[in-house]
């Protein structure tokens, strides 16, 4: 076992950190703390999670040992809150690149792909009273070790240590991920942020189909805009400004 609240809280300090050896979901223990009043770069941490929630309502089970499972509390301006999905993807894009992988990008909007397959996920969850945003909690999940020979994931998903053969201290993970968010936290609302996701992009350029909340559609994905909005030229000639939905890239007709 590489995390531990002792080591965590000595090593994040004076972060305020909650760790929970299992959970089943960081996000909602951190949506009661944002409530609460915890303050900026607050995080909750856990070993295992047994009901992590996942964008367009998908559960995940993270077993024990086997991933970098933290929320972050944050507390952006409201017209800042589009930029928080990118933050998410991008910390944990350069947190796999620091560890020397290649082959690392974004898939729009903010899935991380090691070698073709996804090494993560996020999900931002913001908190409003009234018409007045409180913060924000940012899930993030990270396959360090995870196991997916013989499942039905194992051409889609991949962990970090397959890729790398070596052993890693999600302890040191951690660590790095947490310096990332907070960085990119401090360039909210700056252009920087947003032009270092669109570079790791990997969607752009690529026939891809999308299914968004208005159906599915076939087309070249052009470029995003600074809200995160993905441009999609269709065949019969259209640009769709899409803002959310799940993409598949690769040979697609």
């Amino acid at each position: 076992m590489d995390l531990n609240n002792a080591e965590l809280q000595e090593r994040l300090a004076p972060r305020s950190i909650r760790y929970i050896p299992q959970v089943e979901s960081t996000n909602d223990i951190a949506l009661v703390w944002l409530s609460e009043g915890a303050p900026q770069g607050s995080a909750v941490i856990a070993d295992e999670q047994t009901h992590g929630r996942g964008r367009l309502g998908r559960i995940w089970h993270t077993t024990s040992d086997t991933a970098l499972i933290v929320s972050v509390i944050l507390r952006p301006r409201a017209d800042h809150l589009y930029q928080i999905t990118m933050l998410g993807a991008l910390a944990i894009c350069e947190l796999v690149e620091y560890l020397g992988a290649v082959e690392v990008g974004i898939k729009w909007p903010n899935d991380v792909l090691l070698r073709g397959k996804k090494v993560s996920g996020v999900l931002p969850e913001a908190v409003w009273s009234g018409t007045q945003l409180s913060g924000v909690v940012l899930g993030m999940g990270v396959n360090v070790r995870v196991d997916f020979m013989g499942t039905e994931l194992e051409d889609r998903a991949v962990s970090i240590e397959t890729v790398l053969g070596r052993s890693l201290n999600r302890a040191d993970l951690l660590q790095i991920l947490l310096e990332r968010v907070d960085f990119w936290a401090a360039q909210l609302g700056n252009s920087s942020l947003f032009t270092a996701w669109e570079n790791r992009l990997l969607t752009l350029g690529q026939r891809v189909r999308v299914q968004a909340s208005d159906g599915e559609r076939l087309g070249l994905a052009q470029s995003v805009d600074p809200e995160g909005a993905l441009f999609l030229k269709t065949d019969d000639g259209a640009v769709h400004r899409i803002l959310a939905g799940d993409i598949a890239l690769g040979n697609v007709s």
